[in-house]
């Protein structure tokens, strides 16, 4: 499977893992605290394998830009906890920045 796929695939089993252990409860909620370790579980395990090609700096780079946008949008549009202005800003800088990356670093490719 393709590596960037496999890294796709774990940013969103880490952003369901993070949605999941806000409503935990601080793991007193069973439900929520088991889709918890499941999904970091899992995002973790997708990661070493998308590691095996892509190296670590750029990875990382990709799985924290991407997740802090998607976990701040499950967060306002589900969990209703506003985004100023500065937060947008700053994401879509994150999000600039990832593109970058791909586009333009020979590391990444």
């Amino acid at each position: 499977m393709n590596s960037y796929l496999l890294l796709f695939f774990a940013i969103i089993c880490e952003v369901i893992a993070t949605s999941s252990l806000k409503l935990s409860d601080g793991f007193t909620n069973i439900t929520y605290s088991i889709i918890t370790i499941l999904g970091y579980s899992a995002s973790f395990y997708l990661l070493s394998l998308a590691l095996k090609t892509i190296p670590v700096g750029i990875a990382y780079a990709i799985w924290s830009g991407i997740g802090i946008v998607l976990i701040s949008l499950i967060a306002w549009i589900f969990l209703k906890q506003t985004l100023d202005l500065a937060a947008l800003i700053g994401m879509g800088f994150i999000m600039l920045g990832v593109v970058i990356i791909n586009l333009f670093s020979k590391v990444a490719h």
